[in-house]
């Protein structure tokens, strides 16, 4: 096999790792006979734009190297058509990558996970969330969790993930449930008092983790990738004791057995509470209402 790959490079991911997964992941699909393409944007519009022009000129895979928000980027351009994805994962949270089972901050390996993937047609079919014309493969939140990212994102100091601590015990100062109304499919209003509200975009594979988010928080664990619907978790309306206490136990996916927390399955959910924000891959989405759909086998995963 000798088409051309393309390797979409975010060189600032994971502070600099970004730029030298590139060579690595680059020279084992070379080693596996692929003729390699390196784009990169002057910033994520650019990058965005050259790699839609790739996709219609016939780019035979397209390869992201970065985090999250490039993964995002790339489904994006490649969502609905035939060209799969592959990831080489090296920025800071990687959920997209952990959710799949794919190589964590290994960047020779995951280049040979996606040469011998091609080669062997490991491709699977996956499902993604869209909002509107924007597509996402991890976990669209809103609630507590948004508060954080809309508090953190204001601040300058100090870099890093560390102000997100900080915006964290902020909004647990200022903690109140939500009032929300959601809307599954085409069922009642249910109006509820929640914390926060998470609706999985994709992955879980046999040997991944169910969707996560934020570096690793196993939100949704029991997701399947393939199945047209979404895992809605809700997390009802807690006192900051009980938050504190229910928080720690995402990361292994232990919350769903508590009281306060509830999972629904939709292929469409509406989300409505006054002033909250909701984020999808990390990323701002934009304010609440909004309708996320599930979109069956909308992009095609080196795995």
């Amino acid at each position: 096999m000798s088409y051309e790959v393309t390797l979409f490079v975010n060189p600032t991911a994971g502070r600099g790792r970004g730029a030298h997964a590139a060579q690595p992941a680059a020279s084992a699909l070379r080693a596996a006979g692929f003729s390699v393409r390196t784009l990169v944007g002057t910033d994520a519009p650019d990058a965005l734009a050259r790699l839609t022009a790739a996709v219609r000129e016939g780019t035979g895979a397209v390869v992201a190297v970065g985090g999250d928000g490039m993964v995002s980027l790339a489904l994006q351009a490649l969502a609905g058509t035939p060209v799969p994805l592959g990831v080489v994962a090296v920025g800071t949270g990687n959920d997209f990558a952990r959710a799949m089972g794919l190589p964590v901050r290994e960047p020779a390996l995951a280049g040979r996970t996606a040469a011998e993937a091609l080669k062997e047609g490991r491709i699977r079919e996956t499902d993604l969330g869209r909002v509107g014309a924007t597509w996402y493969g991890t976990v669209l939140c809103s609630g507590f969790d948004s508060k954080v990212n809309d508090r953190g994102n204001r601040m300058r100091l100090p870099a890093g993930r560390f102000k997100y601590d900080l915006a964290m015990i902020a909004e647990l100062a200022a903690f109140r449930p939500f009032p929300y109304r959601i809307t599954l499919d085409d069922g009642p209003v249910i109006e509820t008092e929640a914390t926060l509200v998470a609706v999985r975009g994709s992955p879980r594979t046999e040997s991944g983790g169910g969707s996560s988010y934020g570096g690793g928080m196993r939100i949704c664990p029991g997701a399947v990738p393939d199945d047209g619907l979404f895992d809605v978790t809700v997390v009802g309306d807690c006192s900051r004791a009980t938050l504190l206490k229910v928080f720690p136990q995402v990361y292994r996916g232990g919350h769903l057995s508590h009281p306060k927390v509830s999972v629904h399955r939709a292929r469409k959910i509406t989300l409505e509470a006054p002033g909250l924000t909701a984020y999808a891959d990390g990323e701002p989405l934009g304010p609440l209402p909004v309708t996320a759909e599930c979109i069956p086998g909308a992009v095609r995963l080196l795995t």
